[in-house]
């Protein structure tokens, strides 16, 4: 089995979006390019903002992917277990889809027994250390978050470093929302690594509205530039990984 690339977005955030419409319909036109929408709420002690609880489910579940709401001491812990977890959870459907096509039939992760989910599990945390990996990070920007882009910051050097320990390849851009222009400003273009963020983040501009639907567009956008050039490059042998299911 092709070990391919695997896609995902990962917002961080606050709060409600409150310009350019419904992030979970955005979310769900980034499932329909094979790219999976994760979401991280960044809460202070003591805080709890139902509609955003609400808003931040809804964008991941639409997206594919999984939704944490998290205090800022846990966020380094918990960036790397959504990224982690749910990179599992789409490998294991496509290795899923492999075992339909292999054996004739609908094959249901409930249908395996014990043994056998031992030997996808077994396939599915291969594919996860040699898979190629490229996700869009998108960190909210706003006001409230003002404090936090410290703790952000270092979720997310630690989340280069662990996934760096991977045999598969780690590309990642950065971009915040709002920009200060347009809806998102890009930190940072695609890199292989995350690690010298700390300049990066001291030159954030923080305040303004929160669009963002119109940032996980952008997100997508990033995706479908990169495979362009790439294509230009290498010719059109690249592919994805959940369109040939290999």
């Amino acid at each position: 089995m092709s070990k391919g690339t695997l896609k995902q977005i990962l917002l961080l955030t606050d709060g409600c979006s409150n310009d350019g419409g419904d992030p979970a319909a955005i979310a769900a036109l980034a499932r329909e390019e094979n790219i999976t929408v994760n979401v991280i709420g960044v809460l202070e002690e003591g805080s709890l903002n139902e509609d955003a609880y609400d808003e931040i489910e809804k964008i991941a579940t639409a997206g594919g992917g999984i939704s944490q709401v998290v205090y800022m001491k846990q966020l380094a812990k918990t960036v790397q277990m959504v990224t982690r977890q749910a990179m599992t959870q789409t490998l294991q459907g496509v290795v899923n889809k492999e075992l339909s096509q292999i054996l004739g039939r609908e094959q249901e992760w409930d249908d395996l027994s014990p043994e056998k989910r031992g030997e996808v599990m077994e396939v599915v945390d291969d594919l996860g250390e040699r898979v190629d990996f490229e996700v869009v990070i998108l960190v909210d920007a706003s006001a409230s978050m003002r404090n936090k882009l410290r703790t952000v910051q270092e979720a997310l050097v630690d989340l280069s470093i662990s996934m760096d320990s991977r045999g598969g390849s780690n590309y990642y851009t950065l971009l915040t929302f709002p920009g200060k222009r347009n809806d998102t400003d890009i930190i940072k273009g695609w890199t292989s690594g995350i690690t010298g963020l700390s300049g990066l983040f001291d030159k954030i501009s923080v305040g303004g509205i929160t669009p963002t639907g119109p940032a996980i567009q952008a997100a997508i956008q990033q995706f479908q530039s990169r495979k362009r050039r790439s294509m230009i490059s290498y010719g059109e042998d690249e592919y994805e990984l959940e369109e040939r299911g290999s």
